[in-house]
């Protein structure tokens, strides 16, 4: 445990010794502002029956956001190690290849979180110049950043894969946005063309990233939702655990 702890906070310091991680949040933030400001053009005055969170949360911006900031975080924890020549002593060290694994996820997933908290003041703003207690429900926030907690460990658990693939950065942050992207594209499928299959509809509907971010931003925690981020979170870091652990065959 100490092991996995030190090398946790190795990896998280990473993030904020280099300019990288500053861009990073410092270009989220903007995007994040810009999904407010548009929301507010939307509603231009008019009082909406939605959540605020389900309207922040059902722009362009939000999905950028993930799309792109998550394959900027990941695609440095394997890659960079193998490319500095770094890799190879790490796992030498009196560390087991899953407590790397975990450590570099780990890492990656309070960075993940800590980016996504100056979203909270936009609420705050709402809830200093709206008379509208409901804007700052505790419930409605919490299942808002459950599900942000949960699609990020889905996209970081992509990275993560996709960076020990490689040894090149910027391959690593390519192959994490086709994957990320392919999974988003059936959130298209399901709403956009008429499928005649009954079973493929509902497997369709159950991988609908889409779907799920509006039922969580609306405060509805469905347990479906929860087990299927978990059980493909868990299923790409397996995979990665066996690509590390893959350099034993070699």
């Amino acid at each position: 445990m100490q092991a996995y702890l030190t090398l946790t906070r190795r990896e998280l310091a990473g993030f904020f010794v280099s300019i990288a991680g500053y861009v990073t949040i410092a270009a989220v933030v903007l995007l994040m502002g810009q999904s407010f400001a548009t929301m507010l053009v939307q509603l231009q005055g008019q009082s909406s029956h939605d959540p605020v969170t389900q309207l922040y949360y059902s722009t362009l911006y939000f999905w950028l956001v993930m799309l792109l900031a998550c394959p900027v975080i990941t695609m440095r924890l394997f890659a960079l190690e193998k490319f500095s020549g770094t890799f190879e002593t790490l796992m030498t060290a009196p560390i087991s290849d899953l407590q790397v694994v975990l450590a570099k996820f780990t890492a990656a997933m309070v960075f993940y979180m800590l980016m996504w908290l100056p979203s909270l003041a936009c609420i705050l703003v709402l809830r200093r110049y709206t008379n509208h207690v409901e804007v700052f429900d505790g419930g409605l926030l919490g299942s808002t950043f459950l599900g942000i907690f949960l699609l990020g460990g889905l996209f970081m658990s992509i990275g993560c894969f996709s960076s020990a693939l490689t040894r090149n950065q910027i391959t690593a942050a390519t192959i994490s946005f086709a994957l990320s992207y392919s999974l988003l594209l059936l959130s298209f499928l399901a709403h956009h063309h008429q499928i005649n299959t009954d079973w493929l509809a509902d497997v369709l509907s159950q991988v609908a990233l889409m779907d799920h971010m509006q039922d969580f931003a609306r405060g509805v925690v469905d347990t479906r939702h929860i087990v299927f981020y978990v059980t493909l979170t868990f299923f790409f870091l397996f995979l990665t655990l066996r690509v590390v652990e893959s350099r034993r065959w070699k």
